[in-house]
């Protein structure tokens, strides 16, 4: 999939002209035109030559967009609004001097002769059009490729008012008759005011991309390589993988890699979320973006700089943000449309208004009026800024959604599959229990445990050797060590045999009491794991073992199920487990004993009762996260798994999937807002525009008033998207 950037596009009907044309592209499988950020992603075999001659040939222009070092997207606004913003200034003076000339006389102020003064205005009017000629350009482009966009409008609008004032100017000035109205200042107005408009929208856009840019801004540019022995500042771009770099405390990792040498915290938040620094030493992994709080390392460059942790955050942001969502489609199709529409609707305008008896110059300001109220931008932006914000504020929060349409997926959510091990669980098993029989202490049942433990590599014995660890147990030698498969592990500690393993296996040297028997079983119960303890003939005590749940699992449950979802555990694992884990959580349904397989083909019936989010992390997920509606793959879990879903969970918590749940149903709703405005905007407005109220209401606009409607439309959604600038997460 390539990423071309575009320019000339004026409104939605430029993106939609363009999306159409490429479309139909032999060997185009896919393409979607972004009028937010001025691209178009598109995958298939068509040829790079083929793809910018295509676009090149209905007026636009088009080039590869480059993966590395690209601009921060709002740089090239800040730019554009600078630029917008000299046209502004010049426009807004040369316009007060020509209301001066137009409607100073009305408060009394002197005035030349009318002839004189309809010069002067016209060479006014003149100036503002060449100033902001490129909506003339960019209109004629348009007729001319037969594809109109919103500068058509705009040029057919204010140019018709000019071209008529100047045809009343010229006659009357060789025929020497009184002139009539002239409407140089509502061509002039009409477009400062579109250009007002265009500089507000412009800033605003590039607030939807605070989020991306400040990644972009903790991509550190220089780097201190050592080589020889020393020391050298290259920059961080030109870091290889296998480089050894230095870093100190207020420092931030140039690229991705590991410790060789040093110790202290490295601030992660910016990839994590998490507030505390985090001690590292040696062996242990580095992010490029991340700071050193406390102390010195000496690490191996473990990847390239395009191709960091942050590199890929950023790229899925801006991909995410380039992508179209699923709502969008209808009002695609409309802006296809939208500008011949209008056009036909203001043609029609003005020769009703003829018909029924206005004169010419009230007909043509209905007309002209139609033209520039028209806001085919307000619905080719009402998508894309949302999506832009939404993403950029999922990645600060540690959510990266891979595509818009993940987004819109996951607001339209009813159902999520929960995979149960590093998901709902830690992913490994810890002891949650020690019981010693009477007259043994909890510590001397460690001990003797640890001496036998500490030989397997088992999950379980890991357990036990981490927990021994942890409260700081002395360790024994044995001899003899064996391991019976099926029943347990045995060995000699001083001579005497020492046991560890299931009740069969122990039972048959040591007697079990009753009570812990039915312990036991309370424990089997709730999906623990026992493991009796015996030296010689005497039973020294259980320890259960079990994968715990993650202290935020059932608070993230309660949170999907308050926003209306229904929760399922989806697991392989044994039915007893799953059903302690369930009632643990508050997970409403429990699906147990699933093969991978068949995880897959419970996902795709679930899909007939609603919108289905699968949230997961293991390679057994990857066939289900790829079925479901979303999904969902904690951070911590495997490559295949992240490849295979449709949003990144970074901090590996279960409440990001609730708050990933709760974003994307605010970005829908400010995209339905948004569509919504944008339709019932020119709904109501263009039927306006043309008069069809003025018999039975009187409202009437002019084309100044129009043309300030128009401008302000588009920021209206624009400045509604960055109400999720300000979204919360869970608290």
């Amino acid at each position: 999939m390539e990423k071309y950037d575009i320019t000339g596009m004026a409104c939605a009907a430029c993106s939609a002209r363009i999306e159409k044309k490429i479309s139909g592209l032999k060997g185009v499988d896919y393409c979607a035109v972004n009028l937010l950020a001025n691209s178009m992603t598109v995958d298939g075999t068509a040829s790079e030559e083929q793809i910018v001659s295509a676009v090149k040939s209905i007026g636009y222009g088009a080039s590869l967009a480059s993966r590395i070092e690209t601009p921060k997207r709002d740089d090239t606004y800040k730019a554009e609004s600078r630029k917008i913003l000299r046209r502004l200034a010049v426009s807004l003076s040369f316009l007060a001097v020509l209301m001066y000339f137009s409607m100073g006389g009305m408060i009394g102020l002197p005035q030349p002769g009318v002839l004189t003064g309809g010069v002067i205005q016209a060479v006014l009017a003149l100036c503002v059009i060449i100033v902001n000629r490129r909506y003339f350009i960019s209109g004629t482009k348009g007729l001319i490729h037969f594809s109109p966009n919103m500068d058509t409008l705009i040029a057919i609008g204010s140019g018709a008012a000019f071209l008529y004032s100047t045809y009343i100017l010229i006659t009357s000035l060789a025929t020497g008759e009184k002139a009539g109205d002239f409407y140089f200042e509502s061509a002039a107005m009409a477009i400062t005011l579109v250009t007002l408009g265009k500089f507000l929208e412009a800033r605003s856009k590039g607030k939807t991309t605070n989020a991306v840019n400040a990644l972009i801004d903790l991509t550190p540019k220089t780097a201190n390589v050592i080589r020889d022995g020393e020391e050298i500042c290259i920059p961080a771009a030109e870091l290889a993988e296998g480089d050894i770099f230095a870093i100190r405390s207020g420092e931030s990792i140039p690229t991705d890699g590991e410790i060789l040498k040093g110790n202290g915290s490295i601030d992660e938040s910016a990839l994590t979320g998490e507030s505390v620094p985090a001690d590292k030493a040696e062996g242990e992994k580095v992010f490029a973006g991340t700071i050193i709080k406390a102390g010195y390392f000496e690490c191996r460059a473990t990847r390239t700089a395009e191709n960091t942790t942050l590199s890929k955050i950023i790229r899925l942001v801006e991909d995410a943000s380039s992508g179209k969502a699923p709502i969008s489609k209808t009002a695609d199709k409309v802006a296809a449309v939208f500008v011949p529409c209008v056009m036909i609707i203001a043609l029609i305008t003005f020769i009703i208004w003829l018909a029924i008896g206005a004169s010419f110059a009230d007909a043509l300001t209905r007309g002209i009026c139609v033209l520039v109220i028209s806001c085919p931008c307000a619905l080719g932006l009402a998508t894309p800024v949302a999506v832009t914000a939404g993403s950029g504020t999922g990645a600060k929060l540690g959510i990266l959604f891979k595509t818009a349409a993940a987004i819109e997926e996951t607001g339209r959510a009813q159902i999520a599959v929960l995979d149960k091990t590093g998901t709902v669980t830690e992913g490994k098993p810890s002891v949650t229990d020690i019981i010693p029989v009477e007259n043994e202490s909890e510590n001397d049942l460690l001990s003797d445990a640890f001496a036998l433990e500490k030989m397997s590599e088992h999950p379980i014995s890991r357990a036990i050797i981490d927990c021994c660890i942890e409260r700081e147990i002395e360790t024994k030698e044995i001899d003899g060590f064996t391991v019976e498969p099926g029943k347990g592990l045995k060995g000699r500690l001083n001579g005497a045999p020492l046991r560890a393993g299931n009740s069969s296996y122990i039972s048959e040297i040591a007697s079990i009491p009753d009570e812990l028997i039915s312990r036991a079983n309370a424990f089997a119960s709730q999906g623990k794991t026992v493991i009796w303890v015996s030296k010689e003939a005497k039973l020294l005590g259980m320890i259960a073992v079990s994968d715990t749940v993650k202290r935020d699992s059932a608070e993230a449950i309660d949170r999907l199920k308050a926003m209306g979802l229904k929760t399922v555990l989806l697991t392989g694992d044994k039915k007893e487990t799953a059903a302690a884990v369930a009632e643990a959580t508050g997970i409403d349904t429990v699906i147990s004993e699933v093969l991978p397989d068949d995880k897959e083909s419970r996902i795709s019936a679930m899909r007939k009762e609603g919108k289905v989010v699968m949230i997961g992390d293991g390679i057994n997920d990857a066939p289900a996260l790829a079925s479901a509606d979303v999904g969902m793959a904690i951070g911590a879990g495997t490559d295949i798994a992240i490849d295979s879903a449709d949003a990144v969970l970074m901090n590996s918590s279960l409440n990001d999937a609730a708050t990933a749940v709760k974003l994307g149903k605010a970005v829908l709703k400010i995209i339905k807002q948004n569509l919504f405005w944008a339709f019932l905007y020119n709904s109501i407005c263009i039927p306006l525009a043309a008069g069809v109220f003025i018999p039975f209401t009187g409202w009437e606009l002019s084309p100044a008033i129009g043309a300030a409607a128009m401008s302000l439309s588009s920021f209206f959604v624009v400045t509604n998207a960055l109400r999720l600038n300000r979204f919360k997460a869970f608290e």
